[in-house]
């Protein structure tokens, strides 16, 4: 009986002049991700899979470093599409997250749907959710990871099911498929 593990970036290096896929882990995020390392199942993950994204593939290559794997690359799995406002401040940012995840089949301010950021990430990762014997971590972000959860459980689109903060991670059973539980700190080993 296999796993996945959806994990999600931690803390990012927010600069305005850079587009935000290119962002990279902070300091903090850096340090976050290394103390993922010590995670119990860690040592058990035998494929790492990741968004081609800079914060999730330096995340994701510090734990394929860590358990001598090569990361595979999935391009459709990115984060939602926000290229129609770019960077935004925090504070503009939630009004439009809430938006996106408020009104599931409308772009919020030209941002990519939510339905069809859940349909793209559902596809992109489809190969994954079958009942196959690995234990595998995908690397990826907050949105998309929220939408692939409420599909996998069938849950209603809702921001009340997204990560609490970056660098958080969810557990899928394959074979029984059921979410073994909702959003954890990747860096609490408690």
């Amino acid at each position: 009986m296999g796993y996945l593990r959806y994990i999600t970036h931690p803390n990012v290096a927010i600069d305005p002049a850079v587009a935000v896929p290119n962002w990279s882990l902070s300091d903090v995020g850096r340090g976050r991700a290394m103390a993922m390392l010590r995670q119990p199942w860690v040592a058990g993950t035998s494929r790492i899979v990741s968004s081609n994204e800079t914060k999730a593939l330096e995340t994701a290559t510090l734990l394929a470093d860590h358990v001598g794997l090569t990361v595979e690359v999935r391009h459709n799995s990115g984060e939602i599409d926000r290229s129609a406002t770019g960077f935004v401040p925090a504070a503009r940012h939630e009004e439009l997250a809430d938006r996106f995840f408020a009104e599931p089949t409308q772009p919020a301010n030209g941002w990519e749907t939510a339905v069809a950021a859940q349909r793209r990430v559902v596809n992109s990762l489809a190969d994954l959710l079958v009942d196959i014997d690995e234990d595998i971590a995908v690397v990826g972000h907050g949105a998309v990871g929220t939408l692939l959860m409420c599909h996998l459980a069938d849950l209603p689109i809702d921001r009340q099911h997204d990560q609490p903060g970056q660098g958080h991670y969810w557990t899928f059973d394959l074979g029984s498929r059921r979410i073994l539980h909702r959003w954890f700190p990747i860096d609490d080993v408690g």
